[in-house]
């Protein structure tokens, strides 16, 4: 009973039972997200916002690397193969282009998401404890699964998987949502533009594009995301293996109905637009750039020759 008590030793609420510090309940209840933001820092200090930023880093270059280009590749490929066949598919290009990209980048960098939620989730209870780091946080998890002996070494590996299921489930539709609403507003804002479209023009279109498909996707998909972090930071070994995104779902539904399943909905809305706007934008941006570029490269070699 205790054990999910066990606070942070810098805690101003905690007790002492035995040689343990414990917090009040409430102290692990939290109100909103103003509520979990002051109880972090009174628990653990200000520092530990920002637990898991060297994962998310880690995460967010191949993730990005993969999944942009992809996005364009596939998009391309599918608009020119629906103009061909059945033009009345090119609208959905987007929408499928942006399905299969996530889709590929989110099972090359899974384990380094759940390495992330994972360090998000850690709790410091010892003092002077240091939070562990990407690759001591993911060979915790198999070491943890192997010393169970649950069927095979093949199920260590596997474990780091765990819950890709539910991201596949929260980022699959995500992703489709947020590029089958993105593209028609920028397209429609850079078509006012017209030819004489800029680097700065780029930036606005994207920008309100964007804020406005990120924050739309991500208030559609925030159960699916709720269901994948509590897939993510489940520590039982047979349940890791057994759970799955309906299962959890039902839980979260049996535990807190409707309120349970947009539990964050709030912080996810809030990061998700910004975020969808810095990475759409520099990408647009960057793409800009090396057109120009590569078209005065190709008007010197024309003037040279």
């Amino acid at each position: 009973m205790f054990a999910d008590l066990r606070c942070s030793p810098s805690c101003s609420r905690a007790g002492i039972h035995g040689t343990v510090a414990l917090c009040p309940p409430d102290c692990f209840q939290y109100k909103g997200t103003l509520d979990v933001f002051y109880k972090i820092v009174r628990q653990e200090g200000f520092a530990r916002l920002w637990r898991g930023t060297n994962a998310g880093l880690a995460l967010a270059v191949p993730t990005v690397g993969i999944y942009l280009p992809c996005y364009d590749i596939f998009q391309n490929w599918f608009e020119e193969l629906a103009s061909q066949n059945v033009p009345t598919l090119t609208p959905y290009a987007p929408l499928v282009a942006g399905a299969l990209a996530r889709s590929l980048a989110c099972a090359t960098c899974y384990p380094i998401e759940l390495a992330r939620t994972r360090m998000q989730a850690f709790k410091v209870t010892q003092t002077g404890m240091k939070p562990p780091g990407v690759w001591k946080t993911l060979l915790g998890v198999i070491s943890h699964v192997n010393g169970t002996g649950v069927q095979n070494n093949f199920q260590g590996y596997r474990v780091l998987w765990t819950g890709m299921g539910a991201q596949l489930a929260r980022d699959v539709p995500f992703s489709a949502i947020c590029w089958s609403t993105l593209e028609p507003i920028r397209r429609k804002l850079l078509g006012l533009v017209g030819d004489e479209a800029n680097a700065v023009s780029v930036l606005g279109a994207n920008f309100s594009a964007g804020f406005v498909a990120g924050s739309l996707a991500a208030a559609a998909t925030c159960p699916l995301d709720v269901a994948k972090t509590r897939r993510q930071i489940e520590t039982d070994p047979v349940r890791q293996l057994s759970m799955t995104t309906r299962k959890t779902l039902l839980e979260i539904w049996r535990d807190g109905g409707m309120k349970g399943l947009f539990t964050g909905v709030g912080p996810r809305v809030g990061r998700a637009g910004p975020s969808v706007v810095i990475v759409a934008s520099f990408y647009e941006i960057v793409k800009c750039v090396l057109h120009q570029l590569r078209n005065i490269d190709r008007r010197r070699f024309f003037i040279q020759f």
